[in-house]
């Protein structure tokens, strides 16, 4: 296991150790020991699996009370997942990071508080995402801001999704980065 920065100060990549063969494979997806020597977290309250079907796009989304980080992986299929970086006074803020995780390249995604996370799947096929959460889950405390914000231009892999895309109502609805800039939560005082 290993990891490998991005260039969202916090967001890392996780190299998972995969040993495979003619069967199958097999890897640690957590180990205490090894987060710990990594410099990850190791203590989450809250283990979320969603499936989407093809096409889909959820986000972006984050909670600020209480702060909620997330490891993110794919544990079935494929999907192009992404963290904005929406802390105030960050030098990245408004800026986003996005890679491919699937059930078979071995990666992680970890994205602490203070990010708006989303993630589409790729391909014809449904995808299975996991993600171990810092923070229990407060729908008082979530909020998000619209996928698609021509100020955040998010660069969703339209082309990869295989199917119309699929939005539900209420991603639609979220508000625009512009609307979030003017009265963003206190992360500074949050994340401290």
């Amino acid at each position: 296991m290993k990891t490998e920065a991005t260039p969202l100060s916090g967001v890392t990549v996780v190299h998972l150790d995969v040993f495979g063969d003619e069967r199958g494979f097999f890897t640690e997806r957590f180990n205490v020991q090894k987060f710990e020597e990594l410099a990850l977290p190791t203590s989450f309250v809250q283990l979320n699996h969603s499936r989407s079907a093809p096409g889909v796009l959820r986000g972006l989304h984050y909670q600020a009370t209480p702060p909620q980080g997330k490891l993110v992986g794919a544990t079935r299929g494929r999907i192009w997942d992404v963290a904005v970086d929406i802390r105030p006074h960050s030098p990245t803020f408004g800026q986003h990071f996005g890679l491919e995780l699937s059930d078979m390249n071995g990666l992680l995604l970890w994205i602490p508080a203070g990010f708006a996370h989303g993630f589409c799947v790729l391909g014809n096929g449904p995808a299975d995402v996991l993600y171990l959460c810092t923070a229990m889950y407060n729908p008082q405390g979530e909020s998000g801001i619209r996928y698609n914000d021509p100020d955040l231009s998010v660069a969703w892999p339209y082309d990869a999704m295989g199917a119309n895309v699929i939005v539900s109502e209420r991603d639609t609805k979220q508000p625009s980065f512009l609307t979030y800039r003017e009265s963003p939560p206190p992360w500074e005082t949050i994340l401290t």
